[in-house]
């Protein structure tokens, strides 16, 4: 009888948290459709909302909502104990309790809720952090686009790599002299933080043309048969040839959702590119380079060459930079003779430098908000251009 008993209670708290929570509801406006409604709440970007969603409600995928008809949505309500999320909610996860934390302060910034979850004991938890294995931060466990890349093809194969874009996502393997070598390309900033913004004759926002960069960079990359990883990906926006790069918030850090605080945003890329490098020189992978890629801001006055930081006590960090810095100098002195270089590599202890297991370096490309520095990141043919110097620096090292 006591056994049953011990049971019956050890089943009663592994269900608790059915009969503590329940799915939120709203109604439906006019114009309201499943995918807006769906990215209203900021639920879109993981498919088991939308299939939770049509679950919940007993909808098809193209049915149309109703104006003023209630539907629950795949928002979890639960509680809040005063405590801490993850005793309110039953999870372990450090990394997990910050983004439902983050999420409840987006909701509430979008006037979507009316208090805070503290104040109202009312806690929302987005059905994908509970229930979909693609959003646990276990980089190793999500499926990302450079599965299709990480493959080494033979000389005159191609590989398709879906966000670089319709008209470059085909790649042509040039040849394999970067086989065995990984990488791990980082845009600066993303989702809601734009990075540096210069409020000019248009608005250009820093992570939008790091990443066009970027994304030129992990191409040329492959293309000479590399396994390499863009850890910040936008899956709208492939290489683009327009002057002025529209600013979103869309971007994800390998598939998952983009803190709003600083260090929680740094710590979710560092820790996406440690997961990767232990995984990799498991399988006896010795070369492992990081690039961090960024763009300052500075007075409108001054002009600012691209120029480089690495790991304070790191000598093959400082190796890197000096050779980006070498590949830098050696075209401004040929394509700009009488202008001179100004680039310098310094250390500098910045979080990406200091806690990422690759060997890393970080550049910036330029000076936002000066004129003259602006046409080195509108100009389509600058910007690959500065991907190709950052390929040949990368290769000389």
């Amino acid at each position: 009888m006591r056994f049953i008993l011990i049971a019956l209670a050890l089943l009663s708290l592994a269900d608790v948290h059915a009969f503590d929570s329940y799915f939120h509801s709203i109604k439906a406006k006019n114009g309201d459709g499943i995918f807006s409604l769906l990215r209203r709440y900021n639920l879109d970007s993981h498919n088991c909302n939308k299939q939770q969603f049509l679950q919940l409600n007993n909808l098809k995928i193209d049915d149309k909502l109703i104006i003023d008809k209630e539907y629950k949505l795949p928002i979890l309500i639960f509680k809040y104990n005063g405590t801490s999320i993850r005793t309110t909610v039953g999870i372990d996860s450090w990394e997990q309790a910050v983004r439902i934390k983050e999420y409840n302060e987006g909701i509430l910034s979008k006037n979507l809720r009316r208090t805070k979850y503290i104040d109202s004991k009312i806690l929302w938890v987005p059905f994908h952090e509970l229930n979909c294995l693609a959003s646990i931060p276990k980089v190793d466990k999500i499926k990302t686009p450079e599965v299709k890349s990480a493959s080494t093809p033979s000389k005159g194969n191609a590989v398709d790599v879906p966000y670089f874009g319709d008209k470059y996502r085909t790649v042509a393997i040039k040849d394999n002299s970067l086989k065995g070598k990984v990488y791990y390309i980082v845009s600066g900033h993303g989702g809601p933080d734009p990075g540096a913004v210069c409020e000019c004759d248009h608005t250009l926002c820093e992570d939008e043309y790091a990443y066009d960069v970027c994304l030129r960079l992990t191409r040329e990359l492959i293309s000479h048969g590399a396994t390499a990883h863009m850890i910040i990906q936008d899956k709208n926006d492939g290489i683009r040839e327009d002057k002025f790069l529209d600013c979103d918030k869309d971007e994800f850090c390998m598939g998952a959702t983009i803190p709003r605080n600083q260090k929680s945003r740094l710590n979710q890329r560092a820790s996406a590119i440690n997961n990767l490098y232990k995984k990799y020189k498991k399988q006896g992978v010795k070369d492992q380079v990081a690039i961090m890629v960024h763009v300052d801001s500075n007075t409108k006055e001054k002009r600012q060459d691209v120029f480089f930081y690495h790991h304070k006590s790191s000598n093959s960090s400082k190796k890197l930079a000096k050779s980006l810095q070498s590949t830098f100098k050696e075209k401004y002195n040929y394509y700009q003779k009488n202008r001179g270089y100004k680039g310098f590599v310094r250390p500098r202890g910045l979080y990406m430098l200091n806690n990422t297991l690759p060997t890393a370096a970080y550049v910036e490309l330029a000076n936002i908000r000066n004129p003259n520095d602006q046409d080195r990141l509108i100009l389509n043919s600058n910007r690959e251009a500065l991907a190709k110097w950052l390929y040949e620096g990368i290769v000389s090292y």
